[in-house]
């Protein structure tokens, strides 16, 4: 996978070219940012020691190393992360480590909202990345085609390089959001009554007549 690095900030890209990079950045970090449409209330870490959106900062803080998640009773962790609306997602940053605390892999789950470890093994994930040791940001370039409508992101920690837990100090995605359209309520009304549309009231042959007595 190629891996650059450039100003404290290491890139991966997919083999896929089919997203469109938008480099504007400001204090809110880049234009794509979409911390603004996380749902943080309930993003959701699972075998953690703390809640999982402790790691989903905005942008000025994600070289804070105070605030960090890290695995609980073994190397394995799992990060739930709902959006506000619809997503298309173009990368994803991660700062981890460190050293052997580093997850080995992650691996990218879409629309799963409630998935556990029960079943990260019989579901395969959308995309994969391998981590190295390194205690920059690192953005990871998704299959944007295989990443439309998404509501919600879960990322699978499957291990760390060594240690007996996994640390993660940051957590950023990059994409396009869009609002989330309710599907309208059509109620249909009958013109004109169908007989056979209706169960036959007792007490009658089913003949109803329509002039007055």
């Amino acid at each position: 996978m190629p891996h650059n690095h450039h100003e404290g900030h290491c890139s991966h890209e997919s083999n896929d070219n089919d997203h469109d990079h938008d480099h504007g950045t400001s204090d809110l970090g880049p234009n794509d940012n979409l911390f603004p449409h996380i749902d943080s209330a309930n993003v959701v870490a699972l075998n953690a020691t703390r809640e999982g959106s402790v790691v989903v900062k905005p942008w000025n803080q994600r070289n804070d190393e105070e605030a960090f998640l890290e695995s609980d009773a073994d190397d394995q962790l799992i990060i739930r992360i709902p959006f506000t609306g619809s997503v298309r997602l173009r990368s994803l940053l991660l700062k981890t480590g460190p050293g052997d605390q580093t997850p080995t892999k992650v691996a990218l789950f879409s629309n799963q909202p409630s998935m556990d470890f029960n079943d990260v093994s019989d579901k395969a994930s959308v995309q994969e990345f391998d981590i190295p040791q390194d205690r920059n940001i690192a953005e990871y370039a998704v299959k944007t085609a295989k990443f439309n409508n998404v509501s919600s992101l879960t990322l699978f920690f499957p291990a760390s390089q060594g240690a007996d837990t996994t640390r993660i100090y940051y957590v950023g995605l990059l994409g396009h959001w869009t609002e989330r359209k309710s599907d309208p309520v059509i109620t249909l009304y009958e013109t004109q009554a169908n007989l056979a549309d209706h169960e036959r009231i007792q007490g009658t042959d089913g003949n109803f007549s329509t002039t007055p007595s």
